[in-house]
């Protein structure tokens, strides 16, 4: 393969613009020259790619060769990518499976070997992990970091396990991704002292700041759960070589609707250096993780693309390995399948074809009754009357711990939909356990409900509604589905989005798992919730790694004292 490309071109290195040619040839830039401003150029700016610093592709409910199907149509050439989804379901083989499947389309994943299967010792995971399992994994080219390590407890108290998994990424010279949302100051920087690079989980500038100082890189983050971009966006002018963007979680409406694209024309809009953001979105996440993605110099893999602007980065072609991977005729692409809401960053189609998978999954778990989910008075934490409620915030991952007046019949606690208190349950889907229960603010639904086996980090079922009932009918839903989300409306109508691989990933085309999923989250929205995204929401509603309030299927955990109610 040999060709050549002139367009206006964008040396993010020199903070230049200017008319060029670049020669291609087997997948390697072999040149580039200058070219007179009066030449021929091809419409548009030919610029790096972009990279999603910290995503988990399980997240957007599609396999990695469907995930990468819409990512190019947005200008993305590769991901560094956590499997800690898969792993705490199905363990190494679902890393492995997560490998093998990207490796057949014509994307550049980067995997990490998740350090936290499972996350807590206080839930019941499908897998786990220890340090001998990461250091196989570590030894692997495919592995290319130590995953977030979301117990900086462990770090902080130098436990055994957790320094053995950390010392392995050292020896084996792949940095090692943090995770410790609020953790400032001392504590802070005895876990950046232990060796851990990242941070994704700030969620105010002065928390960022704070762990710069310390010699930290921030990837800000804005996914379809957790938006943390207007609080740290100006990190991007004021520590240029020090940020790095990221989705974390992004669910496939949101995919379809535009990727790291959409941040950099957010930054931009801001008045930001576009210099500066393309330094965070393209150049700094192949220096930290030692990627093999080009960043449009000379020798470099041939991984570029082609945007319409560098205001709003419509974009008009994306090559990985030198290969064109859009369609050129946009008149064809008119009729490329969106989710009803998208508004695609393009109109041409993406040329990567779907790759058949078998799913791999473990779900053992018998159906439900309302007797099961009932919540005698003796059998919940209370004190004169008031409860532990949960409360829940719109775009974040934290939550709130209240304590509000029970509505109580029968004996029991129950869900109260005037002041929208309702009751939220955790299955274990691995084992046959007493269903976890509690209660949540924010969800707003007047009727029905909804379940996942999207519940981070576990992944057992959680479900949230107005009435035992309708719960009861959501989380039969999902079972008898193995895996899915779910949606009962208060005519007890039913939809359901299968998820057969482990309970977080349909094998369907990635434009029809869209279609479907903007469909169910319309119907839990028309149930009356305020909540932008309430499944995103509840999935992060069983993860105990971040504070304050949450539940597992052992029961209500209290983040800040680590402990359970």
């Amino acid at each position: 393969m040999k060709f050549t490309l002139t367009a206006q071109l964008v040396d993010i290195y020199q903070k230049q613009i200017y008319p060029a040619k670049v020669f291609v040839e087997n997948k390697i830039i072999t040149r580039i020259e200058a070219i007179n401003s009066g030449d021929t150029i091809t419409k548009g700016f030919l610029m790096p790619g972009f990279i999603d610093s910290h995503v988990h592709i399980e997240s957007s409910m599609l396999i990695p060769s469907e995930f990468a199907r819409i990512a190019v149509l947005h200008g993305t050439v590769g991901t560094v990518s956590d499997p800690h989804e898969i792993a705490n379901v199905c363990g190494m083989e679902g890393v492995q499976f997560m490998i093998n499947n990207g490796k057949q389309v014509p994307f550049k994943f980067n995997f990490g070997a998740p350090s936290c299967v499972p996350a807590t010792v206080f839930e019941t995971a499908g897998a786990a992990l220890n340090s001998d399992d990461i250091e196989t994994l570590l030894a692997s080219d495919d592995i290319k970091y130590l995953s977030e390590m979301m117990n900086f407890p462990g770090v902080l108290h130098n436990d055994p396990e957790v320094m053995k998994k950390i010392a392995a990424a050292h020896r084996a010279g792949k940095p090692v991704d943090g995770h410790a949302p609020g953790l400032t100051g001392a504590m802070a920087k005895q876990y950046i002292e232990a060796g851990i690079s990242t941070d994704h989980e700030c969620f105010t500038l002065e928390e960022a700041v704070d762990k710069l100082s310390y010699g930290m890189k921030i990837i800000i983050r804005e996914g379809s759960a957790a938006k943390n971009f207007e609080a740290l966006a100006e990190l991007i002018d004021d520590h240029p070589n020090m940020v790095m963007l990221c989705s974390d979680d992004k669910h496939p409406d949101s995919l379809v609707e535009g990727h790291i694209n959409q941040l950099c024309a957010r930054a931009v809009a801001k008045s930001l250096d576009v210099f500066n953001v393309l330094k965070a979105a393209c150049i700094n996440p192949v220096k930290h993780y030692n990627l093999n993605i080009g960043t449009l110099r000379v020798g470099d893999p041939a991984d570029f693309i082609i945007v319409e602007d560098l205001t709003h980065f419509k974009v008009l072609q994306t090559y990985i390995d030198g290969q064109a991977l859009l369609t050129t005729d946009e008149k064809s692409a008119s009729s490329a399948p969106t989710a009803s809401t998208a508004t695609p960053a393009t109109s041409r189609q993406s040329l990567i074809q779907s790759v058949a998978a078998t799913p791999i999954n473990q779900f053992t778990c018998a159906p439900v009754n309302e007797v099961d989910l009932a919540v005698p008075i003796a059998s919940y934490p209370n004190q004169d009357g008031l409860i532990p409620v949960i409360e829940a915030l719109d775009g974040q991952l934290i939550t709130n711990k209240l304590y509000l007046p029970a509505t109580v019949i029968n004996d029991c606690f129950v869900s109260n939909t005037a002041d929208d208190i309702l009751k939220m349950v955790v299955v274990n889907r691995y084992h046959m356990a007493p269903v976890a229960k509690s209660f949540i603010k924010n969800f707003g639904f007047r009727t029905g409900a909804i379940a996942s086996t999207v519940a981070h980090d576990s992944h057992n079922i959680v479900a949230v509604g107005a009435t035992d009932e309708a719960i009861a009918a959501a989380i039969n839903a999902v079972i008898a589905a193995e895996g899915g989300v779910s949606c009962v409306d208060g005519n007890n109508e039913t939809l359901v989005l299968p998820l057969p691989v482990a309970g977080l990933m349909s094998t369907e085309d990635g434009f029809e798992v869209a279609k479907k999923y903007t469909a169910i989250d319309a119907m839990a929205k028309s149930l009356g919730s305020p909540l932008s995204a309430p499944f995103m929401t509840l999935s992060f509603m069983a993860l105990l790694v971040i504070p304050h309030l949450k539940l597992s299927d052992k029961g209500i955990f209290d983040g800040d004292r680590f402990a359970f109610l």
